[in-house]
This record gives C-alpha cells, sequence and structure tokens, in this order.
C-alpha cells in the first residue's frame, strides 16, 4: 500500500512540475525556473511546519494558527524564533496568501495587493524575524533566487503576476495527505531529481557533480554509518543541495545524528538550495551548519571537526591553487602526502581534507572520478600515502550512466583511519542496476548487496575481491578494480572432444560424398 501511495504522490508531483514548466515556458529558463519551483515548495513547507509545531506546543490538535490575528501572534514571536528559528504572521502563511488568488488562476481579487508585492513583503519578512538571532545565518538570503520581480516571470507586472498566481496555486494544490513532512516520497529530493531530468542538457558537465541521484546517496550512507546506530556528526564538504547528508536521517533516523549536519558549498544558489533543503527535513537550525565558500580554499568548520561519517561527490577533476599557493604544502589538510595534487586535478585534494577531518573511528565515503585511481605523478604518490598508511578500506566500481549530466561511470572510495586489517576491498558493482527513464538506476537490491559486501568485507566471485596493500603498492598503487576483481568469462564453452568428433564425421561424410561424385562421373564417361 505504501508503494502505491508513493507512486502516487510521485507521479503527481512530477505532473505539477511539468505543468508548471508549461505555464512558464518561454519566460523562464530551466535552470532558473527550478528556484521558482523549489521556493514556493520550500515557502508552503515553513508554513505548514510551523502550524504543525504551534498546534503541538498549544497540546491542541483542532488549534488552528492561520485563523490567529496577527496581533495576537505576536506575542509569541520571540519564543517561536528561539524554538525554529523564524516567524511567519498568520496573514504571511502559504496557505493565506492561497486564499487571496483566484481559482482560475488569472488574477487576484478585487482590492488586493498585487501578488509579487505580497511575495516580496512575505519573504523578507520570514527571514527578518531572524535577523540579531542565532538563526540569522541559517535563514539569511534563503529567498534570493526566487526573485518576484525579475523580467525573466514577464516584460509587464500583469504578465509576470499571472505567472506568480499560477505558480502558487499549483504548488498549494499538491496533496499530499498528512502534509510535505509526511509525505511517502522526499518531496524535495524527487523534485529536485525532476527538475535535473527535465533540464539535463542545461546542467552540462556539472550535474553530476553537485547533484548525486537519491540512490547513490543512500548506499553512502550506509557505507559511511559502518553499521552504527548512531553518529555524532555529519560533514560534506561539497554539499550541493544537501542530499548526501540527509541521507543519514533516512538510514539512521534523523535523532540518531546528534549534534548534526556540516557542510559547505561554493556555489550560491546551490548553497541555498542546502540549507532549503535542511528546513523541508524538518531539520531545525540548531541542528545544521551550511557554510558558503570554497573549502580547499576557505574551509569553515576548523572548530567543528573531526566528523565521525564523511559522505561527499566532489566536482571532477576540478582547478585548483596546489602547489602556485607556498600556504598549500603546509596546510595540515595537505601536508601528510609530501605533495600536493595537481593544479588542473583537485579530486585528490578534497579526498586529502576529508581524511584530515576523519575522526579516529569515522568512515569516509567519496564519489570519485575513474582517473583518480590510476593516474600517475603527483596523485600515484597521494595514493602510496593512502595505502601505506592502511586508510583505503574499499573501492567500490558503480555502473556507468547514473548521474545527470555524465555518463561516466564513477566509483566510490571508502576511507577509515582505524582499520583492523592490511588490505582493500575492490567491489565490481559495475552490472549492479537497472535501466529506467532513460539512465541507469540502483535499486535496493543492488544498494544491500553492495553495501553488505562492503560492511562485511565479503569476497565474491566476479564480485569483489580483498588484496593486500602490499600487493597493491607492488602494482603501482593502482586502485582500478578491473585490476584485481576478474570479470566473468561470457565466451562459450566449447567441448574439444565432442567439437573434434564432429569433425571427423564430416571429413568422413566428405569422403563418402567425394566417391559418390566420382562414381556419378565415371558413369557418365562411360
Amino acid at each position: 500500500m505504501a508503494d502505491t501511495t508513493k507512486e502516487q504522490q510521485r507521479s503527481e508531483l512530477h505532473k505539477t512540475i511539468w505543468s508548471i514548466a508549461e505555464d512558464l515556458r518561454g519566460s523562464i529558463d530551466g535552470w532558473d525556473f527550478k528556484q521558482y519551483v523549489l521556493g514556493m515548495l520550500f515557502y508552503r513547507f515553513v508554513s505548514e511546519n510551523l502550524c504543525e509545531y504551534l498546534a503541538e506546543q498549544e497540546d491542541d490538535p483542532d488549534f488552528d494558527y492561520a485563523a490567529l490575528p496577527d496581533e495576537e501572534a505576536e506575542y509569541g514571536r520571540k519564543s517561536t524564533v528561539e524554538e525554529k528559528g523564524f516567524f511567519i504572521l498568520p496573514s504571511e502563511l502559504f496557505s493565506r496568501v492561497l486564499e487571496t488568488v483566484d481559482k482560475d488562476g488569472m488574477s487576484l481579487e478585487e482590492g488586493g495587493e498585487d501578488i509579487n508585492e505580497i511575495l516580496a513583503r512575505v519573504f523578507k519578512s520570514i527571514e527578518a524575524s531572524a535577523v540579531g538571532t542565532e538563526s540569522e545565518g541559517a535563514l539569511k538570503g534563503l529567498f534570493d533566487d526566487v526573485d518576484v520581480n525579475s523580467p525573466k516571470l514577464g516584460t509587464t507586472l500583469e504578465e509576470r503576476n499571472k505567472k506568480l498566481v499560477k505558480l502558487v496555486n499549483k504548488i498549494g494544490g499538491l496533496d499530499f495527505g498528512g502534509g510535505l513532512k509526511d509525505n511517502e516520497i522526499d518531496a524535495f529530493g524527487d523534485a529536485y531529481e525532476f527538475l535535473m531530468t527535465m533540464y539535463a542538457s542545461g546542467a552540462g558537465k556539472s550535474g553530476g557533480e553537485f547533484f548525486t541521484p537519491q540512490e547513490v546517496g543512500e548506499l553512502l550512507a550506509r557505507i559511511a554509518a559502518a553499521g552504527r546506530s548512531s553518529v555524532n556528526k555529519v560533514y560534506d564538504p561539497c554539499c550541493g543541495s544537501g542530499g548526501l547528508m540527509l541521507k543519514f536521517a533516512k538510514v539512521l533516523g534523523a535523532d540518531n545524528v546528534r549534534t548534526g549536519f556540516f557542510g559547505q558549498e561554493k556555489n550560491l544558489t546551490t548553497y541555498n538550495l542546502a540549507r532549503i533543503n535542511m528546513f523541508l527535513h524538518d531539520v531545525n537550525f540548531d541542528k545544521f551548519d551550511i557554510a558558503y565558500g570554497d573549502t580547499l580554499v576557505h574551509p569553515a568548520h576548523w572548530d567543528d571537526e573531526p566528523f565521525d561519517a564523511i559522505v561527499s561527490n566532489p566536482p571532477y577533476s576540478t582547478k585548483w591553487e596546489g602547489k602556485s599557493n607556498s600556504l598549500n604544502i603546509n596546510d595540515p589538510r595537505f601536508s601528510p602526502a609530501g605533495v600536493l595534487a595537481p593544479e588542473s586535478k583537485a579530486d585528490l585534494a578534497f579526498t586529502m581534507h576529508m581524511l584530515s577531518w576523519l575522526s579516529t573511528e569515522g568512515t569516509a565515503a567519496i564519489v570519485e572520478f575513474p582517473g583518480v585511481l590510476y593516474r600517475g605523478g603527483a596523485e600515484k604518490k597521494i595514493r602510496e600515502y593512502l595505502i601505506r598508511n592502511n586508510y583505503v578500506d574499499a573501492v567500490i566500481q558503480l555502473p556507468a550512466d547514473l548521474f545527470f549530466g555524465t555518463s561516466i561511470a564513477t566509483c566510490v572510495l571508502v576511507l577509515k583511519k582505524s582499520k583492523t586489517t592490511s588490505d582493500i576491498l575492490f567491489v565490481d558493482a559495475s552490472g549492479e542496476f537497472t535501466r529506467q527513464d532513460s539512465k541507469n538506476k540502483l535499486m535496493p537490491e543492488h544498494i544491500d548487496h553492495i553495501a553488505e559486501t562492503v560492511l562485511s568485507r565479503a569476497e565474491e566471485e566476479h564480485f569483489s575481491k580483498l588484496v593486500t596493500n602490499d600487493d597493491v603498492l607492488d602494482n603501482d598503487a593502482n586502485l582500478s578494480i578491473s585490476t584485481y576483481v576478474e570479470k566473468p568469462d561470457t565466451r562459450e564453452v566449447i567441448d574439444i572432444v565432442e567439437l573434434n568428433a564432429r569433425i571427423r564425421d564430416i571429413v568422413a561424410r566428405e569422403q563418402e560424398l567425394r566417391e559418390q561424385i566420382d562414381a556419378i562421373v565415371a558413369d557418365l564417361e562411360a
């Protein structure tokens, strides 16, 4: 029953997003359009979430905060901000704004503000409610990308308002039963993923770098959780929209990430989405710390490391300062290897950073570009450092064509600081997928197979193999899975005895036919 409900909710969400796209077609570029959809989903969620919270505080499920006069609601502003991190007046709730627009989606009620003015005022008010409080950093700029006065919405005020009215109506029309919080699907993650598929060409090569499919995220979380029932802190130095960290809330339960979620992102729009995503998953402002900036240049969480669990999908082979900045070779994150990652390929710089901030008992699961496993030069020396110090726990080959914006077959590097064995588990999961909607997808049985193999360090013919550190070092520190895990031989098995017998029969038959032909020729010549 749950699966049916889940698919129904997902289908409704996709239809609504597609319908909004049709309404806004020709005005908003796809990559900008997603900000309006996700921003409006966020506005609806925080409104409903606040109403649910206040009803719980009143210990009265019938308490209707939306019906309260603004003047009375003001009495609870301070305590609400202290607990939730933000405050919304009853008149500014999504449901109340929804009531102000005609259901035909074409105009506003007589005598009211234009919808762009209402939304601009409400968004500013929500952010302002946190100014001067502990939650100010978590709320600041969250609605910056939902520009309700953008000419992209239309060249005239009337055109812009018509589109905004349709947007509000359709987001408001989504039926999630118990609300966004309790729906069966990850509404935000699913909406983001669907938008990525709609506008994959706009994502270009970077698509896979800041959005990781939910199934891959679940696999990384299960591996990084390492069989534990709880972790103290989760970290992602290239957190994108925050989905990888939030998979721990699904795998372990939100309360079992005890201190919270820590991440950093250098793309401003995606940084805003990450904070929105935390709120949408009901992670309170005091349980997450998402920073804006370049982790390699200005790491934001020196005071919070080390971390129990690290999951990340860093940008593939991006440029960084490397040795051109003399400070890097003395940076305690990079210096232990004695060499810096190439300036044109920062992959292993991110890896060294994560290893440095990994706790003694922690686990890191990092999506890597395949080249880092076998390229020479400085990257080989960094791999040698990782292997000699027994930090590499496992290397997993993922199927090709899993990620948006790229079809390459990525790998997962699993790092630990307290291994009890001196070997590396190589897993060839390249065949663990189902083709679905023009992409390959990890299904639950694939995730189970891979995760259980890694956690148990089990060997399986043609799938996984344990190789000693010394053997890997003797092989130029090559971490390519295909070097160690033999592919099944799919060639046809030939029974040579049977084949020889068949050949003898054919030769004998050939001789018999020749003799018959010779006899016929002799008769004709007689």
